[in-house]
């Protein structure tokens, strides 16, 4: 039977039959049928069965099975963030319409509106929180394609554009200072400002690590969790809560070499293997804000302005490539799916080292 288009088949016999979902029994999809002498007359039999019993069209019943379909291979942070965007912004303007007559023009304009004026002070959304908004209702649109056999509007290169900040990171000084302070004041704390600074750690994976995940014998880091805090949708008061869990892929799975003088700072910090790096016990732990604020004061002492945590982490990946680290090595240690996200991301090549490149050229200058 050869196919002509989703859902839509010419038999054998020479008629045509289209197939649409009609529910689940007994943990089973069961579909029905139907048939025509024409392509056109089957297509209008399915489309009229789109807007009956057979299909729930709307955006909000759509997007709940949706997600309900996706929640065993999704982390619980991922889950309340779909749930927030699906709440604050989808809802609120698709969620009482069916899905087949939500338009590209529609979505369009929804994207600029939020870009202009989202937001609770209505003073608009980051292009990022936009685009993860926009991914979702992609996502919706195509289950309900895939699955549901309905007919959507293509919206697969609807995007903001995510303008690239320019990052700022520590200057040679300002490392060695920072460095320094720490060394002559060696607390947990601020050890994990030290080894984020020297490893690329992310502030979700120092708060998460524990002492059983640093290997003394071979000196490496194993970084296998991460810890955030995200929405709480249990069923106690609490707003928010604070989870530890796999990190955000498999590429963020990996061993970490720990450069020998920071691993000989380390040794005498020593606790038991269930504790965390950052408290020494394994009942509590510093969650990722608190963490941020640890840092704040711990620069501000250092005389360094204007920087956040995740700053670490980039001078480490730049001060990599001015030290002529390999650059697929430093992608394996930053955790990064490609060499592409290394260089294209993090890593911001100094005034120094864009000098002492352009002075190579100066060997073709031979006089004769």
């Amino acid at each position: 039977m050869p196919k002509c288009e989703k859902n839509i088949y010419l038999r054998k016999d020479g008629r045509w039959e289209g197939r649409y979902f009609r529910g689940n029994s007994d943990g089973k999809r069961k579909y029905g049928y139907v048939y025509g002498r024409t392509r056109e007359e089957v297509e209008c039999r399915l489309e009229s069965l789109t807007d009956t019993k057979y299909k729930e069209g709307t955006f909000e019943c759509l997007s709940l099975e949706w997600l309900n379909v996706e929640a065993p291979q999704l982390k619980a942070s991922s889950i309340a963030k779909y749930n927030n965007l699906l709440k604050l912004y989808l809802l609120p303007k698709f969620g009482s319409k069916q899905i087949t007559s939500i338009s590209r023009e529609e979505v369009i304009l929804f994207s600029r509106e939020l870009l202009l004026k989202g937001g609770a002070k209505s003073n608009g959304l980051a292009p990022k929180t936009v685009n993860s908004a926009i991914s979702v209702l992609k996502n919706v649109m195509k289950f309900s394609e895939r699955e549901k056999g309905i007919r959507v509007t293509d919206i697969k290169d609807i995007s903001v554009k995510q303008p690239q900040k320019p990052m700022r990171i520590l200057s040679r000084n300002e490392q060695i200072s920072l460095s320094n302070y720490i060394f002559a004041n060696p607390t947990l704390c601020n050890m994990g400002i030290l080894l984020c600074l020297y490893s690329g750690l992310r502030l979700g994976e120092i708060c998460a690590l524990q002492w059983k995940d640093i290997c003394i014998e071979e000196h490496y880091i194993y970084v296998h969790q991460t810890m955030q805090r995200i929405q709480n949708s249990g069923s106690d008061n609490a707003r928010t809560k604070v989870v530890i869990q796999p990190p955000k892929s498999d590429c963020s799975i990996r061993q970490i070499p720990i450069p020998d003088d920071v691993f000989q700072k380390l040794i005498p910090l020593r606790q038991m293997d269930d504790a965390f790096f950052l408290t020494g016990t394994a009942d509590s732990y510093i969650e990722p804000r608190n963490m941020e604020n640890q840092f704040k004061a711990c620069v501000n002492v250092c005389g360094i302005r204007d920087i956040n945590f995740h700053a670490l982490r980039h001078t480490f990946a730049t001060r990599c490539v001015e030290l002529g680290f390999d650059v697929k090595s430093l992608s394996e240690i930053l955790g990064h799916s490609s060499v592409n996200i290394t260089l294209n991301r993090y890593v911001h090549p100094s005034m120094d080292l864009k000098k002492k490149n352009m002075n190579m050229l100066s060997k073709l200058l031979t006089t004769k």
